[in-house]
């Protein structure tokens, strides 16, 4: 987490470089989805956790229409835009994101006005940690003050889901947002997708005498391109051949006459999504009952069938995958929206250095990037720092 001193350090660059302070420093944190995968266009069931690793944005509001960003890291600099005439489209880089939520946001009829917005960020990019809607998130939280718009955080949800489908242009649902805004501290968001009900499950794995590793592949992806895109294409064809509304609907005892009905690629797709959901639901009641270190098995699955079924893993998520399970994590699988980023590994502590080590040396042996490690904790959602 942010400390105190962190986010008047923020202030202060602020104010440095536009000459005044901040209305205020905002953060929201990135998210590991700790099961169901593609599950949540599909209108199915999530179950993500903010971390604590964090985007950070220092913002005052300004008379009339421009906007000017900067942030601490990338090379873009001083980005002036004025927002008047805002499309999708018109940005690129970083920038998209927060001009993404001011678009959405004058979509609904809030009037926003100019700002000078400074952005820090320590969430990895390109990681599948959700990086971008880390930086959606606070921004929307901050303007939702500053302006007085008043949304609930079901709205703002859904408005960072627009900014990403019609600004950015990445066909994303509605799970990263919601961890990122309704996140608690020691607990993972079971997040029903059709009606965005949330139930808070205790997924402390400390407790339990287990961490949650991250491996970041350092493969990159992005949500934008055409893999990710046609694996939801597929999916709304596999609802529109069984005649549901969404493939919520459809339910274990319904695969078999499925198999009947759809091409084999589709149906491949539609078993991924329909078996997950069933996953996510049985690794909340485990949770709930008997804690973490019963849930290892239904990770394994959840990776078996990204691979396999949904075909999103790559060579160096299966490597971090595999390699992990064999030196000692009881569970391991891809998280993200696949074709690279991170895997994650629930280990016992007293193993977290053999499962490093192993995978460090895996890598170096298949000439592949060294990965980054590192451990992850359930942390609070979206709030003001000062």
């Amino acid at each position: 987490m942010i400390t105190a001193p962190a986010a008047a350090e923020l202030a202060t660059r602020f104010e440095d470089t536009f000459g005044s302070a901040p209305d205020g420093v905002w953060q929201a944190p990135g998210r590991v989805n700790l099961i169901g995968e593609h599950t949540d266009y599909n209108e199915g069931f999530v179950l993500p956790f903010a971390i604590d690793k964090t985007a950070r944005v220092a913002i005052k509001l300004r008379p009339g229409t421009t906007v000017r960003l900067l942030s601490t890291y990338g090379d873009q600099g001083l980005v002036t835009v004025d927002t008047a005439g805002l499309q999708p489209g018109s940005a690129k880089g970083w920038v998209t994101y927060p001009l993404g939520v001011i678009w959405a946001l004058q979509e609904r009829g809030i009037n926003v006005p100019g700002m000078d917005l400074l952005l820090d960020s320590n969430v990895p990019l390109g990681a599948g940690l959700s990086s971008s809607h880390a930086i959606e998130c606070a921004v929307i939280s901050a303007l939702n003050e500053l302006t007085g718009a008043g949304l609930a955080a079901e709205e703002m949800v859904l408005t960072t889901q627009r900014a990403e489908n019609h600004f950015v242009g990445a066909p994303t649902g509605i799970m990263d947002q919601s961890a990122s805004l309704r996140g608690s501290k020691g607990h993972a968001v079971f997040l029903d997708c059709r009606d965005q009900s949330v139930q808070l499950v205790p997924f402390e794995a400390e407790e339990s005498g287990l961490v949650l590793l991250v491996i970041d592949t350092k493969v990159s992806h992005s949500h934008a391109d055409g893999g990710y895109a046609s694996r939801r294409a597929s999916c709304e064809l596999g609802a529109q051949v069984l005649g549901v509304n969404a493939l919520r609907d459809v339910g274990i005892d319904d695969l078999e006459e499925a198999s009947g009905l759809l091409d084999e690629v589709t149906f491949r797709r539609v078993r991924h999504v329909v078996t997950e959901n069933d996953r996510v639901l049985q690794t909340v009641e485990l949770l709930t009952s008997d804690g973490p270190t019963h849930i290892g098995s239904l990770l394994d699955a959840s990776h078996a069938s990204m691979r396999d079924d949904f075909e999103i893993s790559c060579t160096e998520l299966d490597l971090a995958v595999d390699t992990a399970r064999h030196s000692g994590a009881i569970g391991a699988r891809m998280t993200g929206g696949g074709f690279g980023g991170s895997a994650i590994a629930l280990t016992p502590v007293e193993r977290e250095a053999e499962v490093r080590d192993a995978v460090v040396r895996a890598f170096a042996d298949a000439g592949f990037a060294a990965p980054d490690i590192f451990t992850v904790t359930p942390a609070d959602g979206a709030r003001r720092l000062g």
